[in-house]
């Protein structure tokens, strides 16, 4: 496995159990580097993502969980006229980008001989962990809001995974499931452990071998940071084994109700104090305390790029116009059309976008 350490002490993850934050301090885990790509140690006889097992950094002898995950398509589209390649995340087999990270955790925990976990969601991460932990033979308990989308909260419960509704704003449910695991239950948490970011670092391997080169600029929302943090450590990865030779400009975008990376990145670190966990359409990065926010602030910097935060009245809109172009997503995904129209002529080309859940999961009831 790739080495991981605890971000504030230095900590060495544990050889054995699984601890979603540091023991010694409470810090956050991380890898010490980024994953090492090699193009001639890519396994196209393995299913979607695990291609690229020899980047996960898992043990020898953790076991492919795959539903098929990852080669999805990159369809061209157009927006205040420039055109734009859309990475449709969406058509991975839980309706949302989170198949790929979920794919590499739970092959951890299935190394790791756990048997039961608990996860937070406001839905896809639920819904993807609870259809990876089906696959394995985990049984799964997942915590969401009360608000959660009614389709997400379905899907979750066909898969077999116990829903737990905790009533208020998203960080209710991030609260109410530590005392689940200060009962000894393993948390599977999708923020807070770093083996999903090796599988949303293979986006950008995707990315590359779909435009035969490297994007001048990304867009992804952003709630933790996982997806666009690594997507960046993904194309820096592809810089150091000689692929591409340069790093795309990273865009992240918020909805302003709930924008506290944006807020740090216009503000500085006093922007927190004005950031609340507003209501908001785009209820997949409803995240007022992002776990891999100073980390994305870093990549984002190195790229040159930027962020930006959506109004609430600019959202529907957004996703009623990729559906015109045959995109069929939900609020959260559909945050980056705004953006791409305030960015529109100033970004470098090829342009990607990802579209990050389906609109099948969007419900207004």
């Amino acid at each position: 496995m790739n080495e991981i350490i605890c971000s504030n002490c230095q900590k060495p993850y544990p050889d054995v159990e699984v601890y979603f934050r540091c023991q010694n301090c409470g810090g956050t885990f991380d890898y010490t580097s980024h994953p090492v790509y090699d193009p001639k140690s890519v396994e196209t006889e393995l299913p979607g993502t695990w291609r690229y097992r020899h980047t996960f950094g898992l043990t020898p002898g953790a076991p492919v969980i795959s539903l098929g995950e990852g080669n999805t398509p990159l369809v061209w589209g157009e927006v205040e006229g420039q055109k734009v390649a859309f990475k449709l995340e969406y058509l991975n087999p839980t309706g949302s980008f989170k198949d790929r990270g979920s794919a590499v955790l739970i092959s951890f925990l299935e190394a790791r001989g756990v048997n039961e976990a608990v996860e937070d969601s406001s839905g896809n991460a639920g819904a993807s962990f609870a259809a990876y932990a089906a696959r394995a033979g985990l049984k799964g308990r997942v915590f969401v809001p009360a608000s959660a989308s009614g389709p997400k909260r379905a899907q979750i419960s066909a898969y077999g995974a116990e829903i737990v509704a905790i009533p208020g704003p998203r960080s209710n449910a991030a609260e109410a499931v530590l005392h689940e695991v200060q009962r000894g239950t393993v948390y599977a948490s999708h923020a807070y452990l770093p083996f999903g970011l090796v599988g949303y670092a293979t986006v950008a391997y995707e990315l590359v071998e779909q435009l035969g080169g490297v994007p001048g600029t990304v867009l992804a929302p952003v709630g933790h940071g996982s997806l666009l943090l690594g997507l960046g450590r993904g194309f820096v990865s592809l810089i150091r084994a000689g692929v591409i030779d340069q790093l795309p400009r990273l865009v992240g975008v918020q909805a302003l109700a709930c924008a506290p990376i944006w807020a740090i990145s216009v503000y500085g670190h006093s922007g927190v104090s004005r950031v609340e966990e507003g209501e908001t359409l785009a209820e997949g990065i409803r995240v007022r305390f992002p776990v891999r926010g100073e980390a994305l602030l870093r990549m984002v910097e190195e790229s040159q790029g930027t962020f930006l935060a959506v109004a609430e009245a600019d959202i529907f809109p957004g996703r009623d116009q990729l559906a015109r172009q045959g995109f069929y997503v939900e609020p959260t995904s559909a945050v980056v059309w705004q953006a791409m129209k305030n960015l529109a002529g100033k970004m470098p080309e090829p342009i990607a976008v990802v579209l990050t859940g389906t609109g099948l999961k969007y419900s207004s009831q």
